[in-house]
């Protein structure tokens, strides 16, 4: 035998096992109904598979989980799914949870299964994959998933692997019944363990006041190296930290678990749920479960069907409802009082005591701590109760938890030894669940923080990238206005140096035209005009007329700021191109050959109607004025198109003057009925003085024009452009006035007709 030690504290409840273990296991049968909580194990909450009116085989997978903390719920039975809705579940609480609920068929027909003929010859992980998939969990405490815990961290060796049949707890004798009759399954179960972890020693402790467990378990072991420890009865010896110092002598240090120290327990009944899993392919469908106390006729142990309800395992030992005071969920110790029989066995329940009002009376009413250290003493995890009792009672949380608050294993024996009857374990429950609570806020709170800070940081990146954007497309729109109007600014330029071109070649224009107006006409022939000159001064007009519009659709399309003065300058251009256009036309006129003249016939020029036509461009002469004059006097902005049209019908009224006086002297001149002799009469001739008062009418007036043009220039006005257009019109005036005298003065007189 090794070497046991001791753990500090411990206590020595009256047992009260005979009641249970005096005929072996028997088998609960079939419910009506099975209730099966998708939880009921630590971890994650099973996912259903299935749906109501669906027909199931016993071991199916009724409901899986996939994360990695969980294990699938199988059917215990062959039968139909009846309804899946939240009923009552085993919980201190008496909460409800989602729960399976199938309606067994009688048959208990299985689906395929698939032993394992030699579980030496797969790999590990598929061994830990098989006990996961067939729903194997703790069945000795909170049921914390099989194949988790026996996969420890890399850099943990597990040196001793514990299979734990101290059962120490009163009235529970599940575990002792499930060695004694099946002791040969719980050696393979820990042979399979053993396999997947390697320890270098392999341990089954049992109490000794289980002589027949262990005789049982001894023969299961021998010839193998698997130790059979026996050690002394005492409460909480079955719990996992007390069981390990006393098999080892360590302690599991405070925050660790027993890997921490190269230790693993496991539970008698898990072992054998591993071995049915691995050699038989039999999922946890079942478990030994104790129905017990004194209110029930016949106590005993029974191989009950996962979500049987307590009710019907109460009604198969034989409740005594007159005598039943308290229905107790586990162990006295550390079990809970059952609100309902409603709720189901589930793969962590061991025991149900039916006890009398003897057997388990109400707690005394709670009184005052006398500190006499009595629950210090019997602690087995070397607490301070008292101290860790005044600060849950003060909601001084951080001070209890500073205590070690969470290293009580609510054993309850502190509660047990108590002369003042305070329910001692249950304010530390209290003061654990708050500070869980705390926790869990604190972890919310912080991932609210971390959430806030983050859409506040990605607010504040989106802010800078837009403003960067921003800045970016001003920059670009500063240097595209600022290239647009450097363009603008060339243009004005090069627009300024043709006004220079243009006012010189129209000063020399009107040199020329002066020399010629201040010489005598002797003949009919038509001043040289240079074609070629004007014709190019058009091209350039129109190149620049373009180019001008060009920047002008630029600068709309762009919004810019300078789209007025652009549009000012595209008028300018465009008169420029009329005015070269015009006097193209008018060159090319005079260039062309004079027609002969014909021989004068009886169709006189029409003088009434070149009369009326004078009348007319008087008449709408006299109209323009008056709307421009009333635009000037408001303001309008189409004064200057006003003055335009004004200027443009005196011209008209000035030609059709000429035009009338030159056909009244032709008519005079040229009558069809009496011939012209030599020596007629001065009125027979064309009105040569009028078309010399005429003449001189058009040089004052070009002469005024002129002085006027000179006088702007010299003052750098702003109509000096205008000018420059009047006195070219007067200059085209004096030239045909000139051109019409000097035709009435060559005139030939003809000789009378024979």
């Amino acid at each position: 035998m090794s070497t046991l030690w001791d753990f500090p504290g411990g206590i020595h409840p009256v047992e009260n096992k005979d009641l249970s273990t005096t005929r072996p296991i028997a088998s609960a049968g079939f419910p009506e109904l099975l209730t099966l909580p998708l939880q009921q194990h630590i971890g994650e909450q099973a996912s259903m598979l299935v749906s109501v009116g669906d027909q199931v085989l016993k071991g199916e997978v009724l409901a899986t989980v996939e994360g990695p903390v969980g294990v699938p719920v199988h059917a215990p039975t062959s039968g139909t799914i009846e309804a899946i809705a939240q009923l009552p579940v085993p919980h201190p609480s008496g909460m409800t949870d989602w729960c399976i609920t199938l309606r067994p068929d009688g048959e208990d027909t299985w689906c395929e299964r698939r032993p394992v003929e030699d579980f030496h010859t797969l790999d590990r992980e598929d061994v830990l994959a098989a006990i996961r998939g067939f729903g194997i969990a703790g069945m000795g405490g909170a049921g914390f998933p099989t194949n988790i815990k026996l996969r420890p961290p890399k850099d943990r060796k597990v040196s001793t692997l514990i299979l734990n049949g101290a059962e120490c707890e009163p009235y529970i004798t599940a575990d002792d019944m499930a060695m004694r009759e099946r002791a040969a399954e719980v050696a393979e179960g820990m042979k399979i363990m053993a396999w997947i972890l390697r320890p270098e020693r392999c341990v089954i402790a049992i109490e000794d006041n289980k002589p027949q467990a262990v005789q049982a378990i001894r023969a299961a072991c021998a010839g193998t190296q698997i130790e059979v420890d026996v050690i002394p009865t005492k409460y909480p010896s079955g719990g996992e930290k007390q069981l390990v110092q006393i098999l080892t002598g360590m302690e599991v240090p405070h925050g660790g678990i027993p890997a921490d120290i190269g230790v693993m327990c496991q539970n008698v009944g898990t072992a054998i749920a591993v071995h049915r899993a691995i050699n038989l392919g039999e999922p946890l469908i079942s478990r030994v479960t104790t129905i017990t106390g004194e209110a029930v006729a016949n106590p005993g142990n029974f191989e009950v069907l996962l979500g049987t309800p307590i009710s019907y395992l109460l009604d198969q030992a034989g409740l005594q409802d007159d005598r039943l005071h308290r229905l107790v969920l586990g162990g006295p110790m550390m079990g809970y009082t059952l609100q309902t029989t409603a709720v189901p066995v589930i793969k962590t329940t061991n025991c149900v005591i039916a006890a009398t009002a003897e057997e388990l009376p109400d707690p005394a009413p709670e009184q005052p701590c006398i500190r006499c250290g009595t629950c210090a003493e019997a602690c087995p995890m070397d607490l301070l109760p008292q101290q860790l009792l005044w600060y849950a009672k003060a909601d001084e949380f951080d001070k209890a938890e500073h205590q070690n608050l969470f290293d009580c294993i609510e054993c309850g024996a502190c509660t047990y030894v108590c002369p003042s009857s305070i329910p001692l374990v249950q304010y530390y429950r209290y003061a654990k669940g708050e500070i869980r609570t705390q926790r869990a806020e604190q972890l919310k709170a912080d991932k609210a923080r971390e959430r806030f800070e983050a859409r506040q940081a990605r607010l504040e990146r989106d802010k800078a990238e837009k403003e960067a954007k921003r800045k970016e497309r001003a920059r670009a729109a500063a240097q595209a206005q600022a290239q647009k109007q450097a363009e603008a600014s060339k243009a004005e330029t090069d627009a300024s140096n043709d006004r220079a071109v243009k006012a010189a070649m129209v000063q020399e224009a009107l040199a020329r035209k002066k020399a010629a107006a201040s010489q005598p006409q002797t003949d009919n022939t038509a001043p040289e005009v240079d074609l070629d000159a004007l014709t190019k001064q058009l091209e350039q007009a129109t190149a620049k007329l373009a180019n001008m519009q060009t920047l002008l659709d630029e600068a709309k399309a762009a919004g810019g700021d300078n789209v007025d003065k652009l549009e000012r300058a595209v008028g300018k251009n465009q008169e420029r191109v009329q005015r070269a256009q015009e006097a193209l036309d008018e060159a090319r006129a005079k260039a062309a050959p004079a027609p002969s003249p014909a021989p004068v016939a009886n169709d006189q020029t029409d003088v009434p109607a070149l009369e009326a036509q004078l009348d007319k461009a008087r008449a709408k002469l006299e109209n323009m004025q008056g709307l421009l004059n009333e635009a000037l006097e408001s303001g309008a902005d189409t004064a200057e198109k006003l003055k335009r049209a004004v200027a443009k019908n005196e011209e008209r009224v000035l030609r059709a003057e000429e035009t009338l006086t030159l056909a009244r002297s032709t008519n005079a001149g040229a009558n069809p009925t009496e011939p012209v002799t030599v020596g007629a009469k001065s009125e027979d001739l064309p009105d040569i003085a009028a078309l010399e008062s005429q003449l001189e009418k058009a040089k004052a007036k070009l002469d005024t024009m002129q002085g006027l043009l000179d006088e702007a220039r010299t003052a750098g006005g702003d109509n000096a452009e205008k000018l420059e257009r009047a006195v070219t019109k007067n200059l085209e005036r004096v030239e045909r006035a000139q051109q019409a005298l000097s035709q009435a003065q060559q005139q030939p007189m003809e000789q009378p007709a024979d």
